[in-house]
């Protein structure tokens, strides 16, 4: 091991209290961080299949849905193996049972100590492992290249703050990028970030993202709502993140012609404290989750559920997404764009850097600042059927203009695993 890897291993291990601490408040707002704690410490009661196992490394809902494609595509590439998906969070893990059912077998990966990692890695012994978008855990990536598993790095994005904050690290960061036998870059330029760490081999595929179908039973249904809502406007707030909802409500209330707001908060653990905000600004609402119809005299309709976002695109005119009015980098909006819905961005979307400016230039976004141009936007286009219809159009053609991730990512892995022996791990 490395100095500057005993190093970071030390002040990991020196976090665990905290990291327990943290998990405990979270379960008081969220059950779901209480259960299958034992998994974040490298003890698994999921009995392991006898057949060869691919390991699919997830964080939460975002990658959980990303990775649909690529799960399926391993499926049918190499139908004798069994699939492992991990997870950090409750949502995360409860997405991917809505996708995949019983499928795939599902656990949350270990915290990065040597022990847990080890003990994770000889419970499963993956022939293969897939991490999903940034998650560049030192002590895993190593103790994979030690065995012998090839590890990739999939749907890979790194921005120019995440990449300065690595760089920081030094040779931690170099090793632990350096050690995955391949990385697809979702940009040219997360790419070239990527090979300033010391990556070995870098390929751009694209986002997984544009490759995602959305479900034909949900946009059905979300037909059918928009149907119900009647003529009126229906503007969707996407994906909130905290604090941005109050600036979504400035921006409704300037609104004219009674439309009907849609409002999905993006972590479902504050679906409350948003209706409490509805409440306080008194704001005739109904929930998603409530039985009370949406009438013509409801102003906000809270969406309160999960798995349902190609839904709620398919039932509004137009969608904010967020995430992007302040600086958290944005929400997925491709989601948006595959249901042919025209889209609002804010200022901070640098999770999507490339894809958010390509959807401008495609005419399929708008980029807005702030609650009076998201007003003035949102009156504009919703007074203006011709000017929506051609945005619907263009939202459509980007996403279709923009698949072949999934196709171009297996190329890679592939490669990578002919290029590899059986791994070294334990028998069981």
């Amino acid at each position: 091991m490395s100095f500057a890897r005993a190093v970071y291993t030390a002040l990991t291990y020196l976090a665990l209290p905290v990291a327990l601490a943290r998990l405990a408040w979270r379960s008081r707002r969220e059950q779901g961080y209480s259960a299958h704690v034992s998994e974040r410490l490298g003890a698994y009661r999921v009995q392991t299949p006898a057949r060869p196992l691919i390991w699919i490394h997830a964080v939460s809902v975002g990658e959980t849905r990303a990775a649909e494609p690529l799960v399926l595509a391993l499926r049918a590439r190499y139908p004798d193996h069994a699939m492992l998906m991990t997870h950090m969070t409750p949502t995360g893990r409860r997405t991917g049972v809505t996708l995949f059912g019983d499928t795939v077998l599902r656990a949350y990966l270990p915290y990065d100590f040597p022990g847990a990692v080890a003990r994770f890695l000889d419970h499963f012994r993956p022939r293969l492992s897939v991490i999903m978008e940034t998650e560049i855990w030192p002590n895993l990536v190593a103790a994979c290249k030690a065995r012998g598993v090839p590890i990739v790095l999939a749907n890979a994005r790194l921005s120019e703050r995440s990449a300065r904050g690595y760089l920081r690290l030094g040779a931690l960061a170099r090793d632990a990028v350096g050690a995955f036998s391949a990385i697809a870059a979702q940009t040219s330029a997360d790419a070239r970030r990527f090979d300033a760490l010391g990556a070995r081999t870098v390929t751009v595929t694209g986002s997984l993202k544009f490759d995602v179908t959305p479900p034909l039973e949900q946009l059905a249904r979300g037909r059918a709502w928009r149907e119900s809502y009647g003529p009126r406007p229906v503007l969707l707030a996407a994906s909130t993140r905290e604090g941005e909802e109050g600036v979504v409500l400035d921006a409704f209330a300037e609104l004219s012609g009674n439309p009907l707001l849609v409002l999905v908060p993006r972590h479902p653990q504050r679906f409350d404290a948003v209706a409490a905000l509805l409440d306080a600004r008194g704001l005739r609402h109904a929930r998603r989750s409530g039985a009370a119809e949406v009438t013509a005299e409801t102003q906000v309709l809270l969406g309160d559920s999960m798995g349902e976002m190609a839904a709620y695109y398919a039932a509004c005119d137009l969608a904010f997404v967020g995430g992007s009015l302040l600086p958290f980098g944005g929400q997925n909006f491709i989601e948006a764009c595959a249901v042919g819905t025209p889209v609002l961005l804010g200022p901070h979307t640098y999770n999507f850097a490339q894809s958010a400016e390509q959807a401008i230039a495609a005419g399929a976004a708008v980029r807005i600042d702030g609650s009076s141009d998201l007003a003035r936007e949102a009156a504009r286009l919703l007074a203006d059927h011709e000017a929506l219809a051609q945005m619907a159009q263009r939202a459509l053609a980007f996403a279709h203009a923009h698949q072949g991730a999934t196709a171009r990512l297996m190329e890679m892995i592939e490669a990578v695993t002919t290029s590899y022996p059986p791994p070294s791990l334990p028998s069981p």
